[in-house]
């Protein structure tokens, strides 16, 4: 993906306001981009803000932040702090459930190369006649 081609932040006035606290990765869709975050680890190089703790920068983009980790030491890859509304659960491998209630997850930023969630597809994903690799209803293959 291209810097323009990752989706634009929900709501710019709120970046930067969000909890660290979040899950990481999981749930295989997405309704929302919060924020772009670049986490920063002082053991590692990052400017020492919080006596040795690790700390993100909030981005509204995320060329912003691949910027800012491109040249800023000790800072990582940036993530997707994202928005789901409902998402996938698989407690065990190939056992999926439907869970509606919403959570904040921090994501890889390619897992953003996969459509947002619509009103289908987590019903497509779990319906008995969904394509053997269900990976393809989440990326728009099927």
């Amino acid at each position: 993906m291209n810097d323009e081609d990752y989706p634009p932040v929900a709501d710019p006035s709120a970046v930067g306001t969000y909890p660290a606290r979040a899950k990481a990765g999981g749930g295989y869709v997405w309704d929302e981009v919060l924020e772009y975050r670049v986490w920063c680890y002082p053991r590692e190089g990052a400017d020492d803000r919080y006596n040795g703790d690790d700390y993100f920068c909030s981005f509204e983009t995320y060329r912003e932040a691949r910027e800012f980790s491109a040249s800023t030491p000790g800072a990582q890859q940036p993530l997707a702090l994202i928005l789901q509304r409902e998402y996938i659960d698989e407690p065990e491998s190939g056992q999926y459930l439907h869970v509606r209630e919403e959570r904040t997850t921090e994501w890889p930023v390619e897992f953003l190369a996969r459509p947002r969630r619509t009103a289908r597809t987590i019903p497509n994903f779990l319906s008995p006649t969904a394509p053997p690799n269900r990976l393809a209803i989440l990326r728009g293959e099927a």
